[in-house]
């Protein structure tokens, strides 16, 4: 499933145009900093390395490229960062299908020992392709767009990108990150090795008290009005859902029948909350709510954390957002 690839197409062309152009404005030679250069893409992955750094991040220049409310389905590079990916020492980027302009800019890097880590990659066998759920809606280019044909890329299989919204999987991708680290700025090895292990802990103990919610949850199902980013998330605990779209849909209206599913649903199993992610209108949910059998019912928000204001930066990290995503969870298993 595409999301808007007349614009992914478009990003690749820039790609090429700027990196053409920022390579030959950097002529002059700039003062070279000694500072370690780290570049992200995503705010799960930024925090990962901040933590990982512990006090040393004010001797490391990390940028987070996704900062200004741009989730990873619609950013798009500037000449300004692909100039400084090409001069990091360390690139991390999700992998998935949004991530389709970094092939390109990696051939154009500056800094021959760049190392990236594509977290996709770093999955293994442990990332999974995108579900689509019974009563979901489908992504209108994934129809036969009216010419009777069935065209080949309802063939591709398309990973969940998702791969943050598990702590397990948060565990799992900090290693590469910190070992990549380490080996940059080997004096400070044990360091970071040190805040890892501090790090690991943390999430090991949110994890578990993930696992005690679900087990000794009432309910055992979540209801979606929205895109659905969270299958990691389910999988791990062996929670069932049901959602208007998948994860990466760039639909927003949501047809009759998807609507008329899941209130169903939302009556079949007694269920009294319906879920939307950060940042939505809550019109697919009220529409859910309002055609079910007339249950009080109310909506709630769990953060997928795709996207990230500038000013929340500082203050917001992925283990305290993780923790009110559990909060939430608590509430809506038991009623």
């Amino acid at each position: 499933m595409k999301r808007n690839k007349l614009i992914k197409i478009f990003a690749i062309m820039m790609i090429a145009i700027l990196s053409l152009g920022t390579l030959a404005s950097c002529g002059k030679k700039e003062a070279d900093s000694k500072k370690l250069k780290i570049v992200v893409t995503t705010f799960p992955e930024y925090d990962w390395v901040r933590e990982i750094l512990g006090d040393r991040v004010k001797d490391v220049d990390l940028k987070l490229l996704q900062k200004n409310g741009t989730d990873l389905h619609s950013f798009q590079p500037s000449a300004q960062d692909i100039k400084d990916i090409s001069n990091a020492d360390i690139f991390v980027y999700v992998g998935g299908e949004s991530d389709e302009w970094v092939e390109d800019v990696l051939k154009k890097k500056k800094n021959k020992d760049l190392v990236a880590i594509n977290l996709m990659d770093e999955m293994k066998d442990s990332k999974k392709a995108e579900e689509v759920k019974e009563g979901m809606q489908p992504e209108k280019e994934d129809e036969d767009e009216g010419d009777g044909h069935h065209h080949e890329n309802a063939e591709e299989v398309e990973y969940d990108e998702h791969v943050w919204l598990s702590l397990k999987n948060a565990i799992k991708l900090c290693q590469p990150i910190e070992q990549a680290i380490a080996k940059k700025d080997e004096k400070h090895a044990d360091t970071y090795k040190k805040n890892l292990d501090a790090y690991t802990k943390k999430l090991e103990n949110l994890d578990n008290k993930y696992a005690e919610a679900v087990k000794n949850a009432k309910v055992k199902t979540l209801i979606f009005g929205d895109r659905f980013p969270f299958r990691y998330m389910v999988d791990d605990y062996g929670l069932n859902y049901y959602a208007a779209f998948v994860g990466c849909s760039a639909e927003s209206e949501a047809s009759f029948e998807t609507i008329s599913f899941l209130s169903n649903k939302l009556n079949q199993l007694k269920i009294k909350h319906v879920l939307t992610i950060e940042n939505s209108d809550h019109k697919i949910a009220k529409s859910v709510i309002k055609n079910a059998d007339g249950t009080k019912r109310d909506i709630k928000t769990l953060d997928s954390l795709q996207s990230m204001k500038k000013g929340d930066i500082k203050k917001k990290t992925y283990l305290k957002t993780m923790e009110n995503n559990l909060k939430v969870l608590q509430e809506v298993l038991n009623n």
